[in-house]
């Protein structure tokens, strides 16, 4: 399509866009739910094709761009938000050469003459870890869309693109892009009280009905190279190790010995939850036993859980890369190598153990609770719209700076964990972190007893799916 057609178009069309807003004002609504979840408040955002600003604008960026190929729409965007910079540019040509936190994208791919020099161009604008966020149309809702423009419901647009969420994942490969998160929302974009946010909230989430939902969205980050921007050259990272521990005694020292040397320093915290077994009091003998070791004990006080423990040791942690290890050794210490290799080789971004693709140890976990893993791992697949095979591993690794980025962002989802892991994976999916599972072997417990109670904290986890189906399938606050 001639670019001159294109940009005359979007000047005229300029002048009527919010009456096009208001008229389509609970499409727009949930189309903004939509990229704040993705994207936190005080980011550095460029919006690509950011026609007048507004979507933009209330994003509330700590430093906010946009760019559009016409001109009188970044002049009317000038004038409404003037705290913000945008530019008359065109991703296809691209002037603009500065990094952004986040990258967005909404509902533009139609209108692009050269998809791949567009995504191409991405180079001049994305680090590392930038995030980029896109909306565009499902190509099966062509008919209506246009029936809509016929009936007047829709601004009429110009003859578009339409393309798969394969194709997009493909144009975005090409050109050394990885997805992190895909999925699909609104299966009724205008406005009927009561029932379209029942629909929209809940039918559209359903399997199969949710490849029918009017929009499809991608968040996706460059394929990560050998080394993460965290990990400077030749410089290696340190490493603290936190170990909740509560009537462990007989753990203790086979720990220490078989905990390898990760980085360069390897800090080893365990943190107490009121032991009756002399737990402490062992700790604190290997302190003295073990001197060339950098082990800690902080004794939990009056809260109870693993999640407030390991909260505790990440508090006190100064390592750059946060580890934690159960203290009963059904997960081999030797593994966490494997994990620290993981995420300083830049394969993930919050590597999660996996228990379930190795054989177990005869009585390493019951029958009834492999089941019941199995199960939870399809709900929060679903419901994070990112694979997870074993929601429960104990043993779970970030860097220290997005472990700070979760923290930060932790009131959005409440305390409602008792056992931290879902706490810090459902913050790591908000972040768009990408979350890989290393697997892991799964031995028999040789001392004490399991802290799991089958029914008990079986409710707590379907009472857990609820609350991640509410804040990512219904974004309900």
């Amino acid at each position: 399509m001639d670019k001159t057609k294109i940009k005359n178009f979007f000047d005229n069309w300029a002048e009527t866009r919010d009456i096009w807003l208001k008229k389509n004002r609970y499409y727009h609504k949930n189309l903004l739910n939509l990229f704040s979840f993705n994207i936190p408040e005080n980011s550095t955002i460029l919006e690509i094709g950011c026609s007048t600003g507004e979507l933009l604008n209330n994003l509330k960026p700590s430093n906010g761009a946009g760019i559009d190929i016409s001109s009188k729409s970044i002049e009317l965007a000038k004038n409404k938000y003037p705290h913000l910079n945008f530019i008359t540019d065109d991703i296809e040509v691209l002037r603009l050469n500065e990094r952004f936190d986040y990258i967005i994208m909404q509902d533009l791919l139609g209108n692009l003459t050269d998809l791949w020099q567009a995504f191409r161009n991405f180079k001049k604008l994305t680090k590392p870890e930038t995030r980029i966020v896109i909306s565009y149309y499902n190509y099966l809702w062509e008919p209506l869309i246009l029936l809509a423009e016929f009936l007047g419901l829709k601004n009429k647009q110009l003859h578009q693109n339409w393309l798969s969420m394969h194709d997009i994942e493909n144009l975005l490969y090409l050109n050394d892009y990885e997805v992190i998160k895909k999925g699909y929302r609104f299966l009724m974009p205008f406005y009927i009280p009561l029932i379209s946010d029942l629909i929209n909230r809940c039918a559209a989430n359903i399997p199969l009905i949710k490849n029918f939902c009017m929009i499809q969205f991608i968040v996706a980050k460059e394929i990560s190279s050998s080394v993460p921007p965290s990990v400077p050259p030749n410089r290696e990272l340190s490493v603290s190790i936190i170990i909740p521990a509560r009537n462990e005694k007989g753990n203790i020292e086979e720990l220490i010995k078989r905990i390898p040397d990760l980085g360069k320093h390897t800090e080893i915290i365990f943190v107490d939850g009121n032991s009756n077994d002399e737990t402490p009091d062992t700790i604190n003998g290997m302190i003295k036993k073990y001197p060339q070791k950098d082990i800690k004990l902080i004794l939990q006080g009056g809260a109870f859980g693993k999640a407030d423990a390991v909260r505790k040791g990440f508090d006190i942690a100064k390592g750059d890369i946060l580890m934690i290890l159960d203290a009963d050794i059904t997960v081999m210490p030797e593994d966490l190598s494997k994990f620290y290799l993981a995420i300083t080789e830049g394969k993930g971004e919050f590597i999660n153990g996996s228990r379930l693709v190795y054989p177990m140890e005869r009585e390493a976990m019951r029958t009834l609770n492999i089941l019941g893993n199995k199960f939870f791992s399809m709900i929060f697949t679903w419901t994070l719209e990112q694979r997870i095979k074993d929601t429960l591993c104990g043993t779970k690794v970030l860097l220290r700076e997005n472990y700070l980025k979760i923290k930060k962002g932790r009131k959005y989802f409440g305390d409602f964990d008792p056992f931290g892991d879902f706490d810090l994976l459902f913050g790591a999916s908000k972040l768009n972190l990408k979350i890989v599972e290393m697997p892991v072997s799964y031995k028999e417990r040789k001392y004490g007893i399991t802290k799991i109670s089958r029914f008990k904290h079986g409710l707590l986890l379907f009472k857990m799916a609820f609350t991640a189906f509410k804040k990512f399938k219904m974004n309900l606050c």
